[in-house]
């Protein structure tokens, strides 16, 4: 009987360092893994949540920012009517005035003598 006792004595000493051994190569593994992934995917360029948030609140501001702005210039062109634009009206020179002015800077031909 003795014998029967420490055969499942040393059986369940066995089997408790064989779990926790299992255990402790469970953690590592997964440690492992959690690592080359955060080097897998800090090197894809991600960016972390933090990151992602502020420049979400910052876009979110800007769309305000935006919305105010535009209500802004309404209510000013609703203020002065319709907006203010400048025409600028081209005067073509007379065909004349053209013809006079080429002719200024020309030299005149040499005389052909012969």
């Amino acid at each position: 009987m003795q014998s029967e006792n420490r055969f499942f004595d040393d059986l369940a000493k066995l089997v408790n360092g064989a779990a926790g051994t299992m255990a402790g190569m469970t953690r590592e593994f997964e440690s492992n893994a959690r690592e080359r992934a955060k080097e897998w995917i800090g090197g894809m360029d991600f960016v972390s949540r933090e990151e992602f948030d502020t420049v979400k609140a910052m876009a979110q501001a800007a769309r305000e920012e935006v919305e105010a702005l535009k209500a802004r210039i309404d209510a000013l062109e609703g203020k002065a009517g319709e907006p203010v634009t400048k025409s600028v009206k081209t005067v073509k020179p007379k065909a004349s005035e053209t013809l006079d002015r080429s002719i200024e800077g020309v030299a005149p031909l040499p005389d052909d003598a012969n």
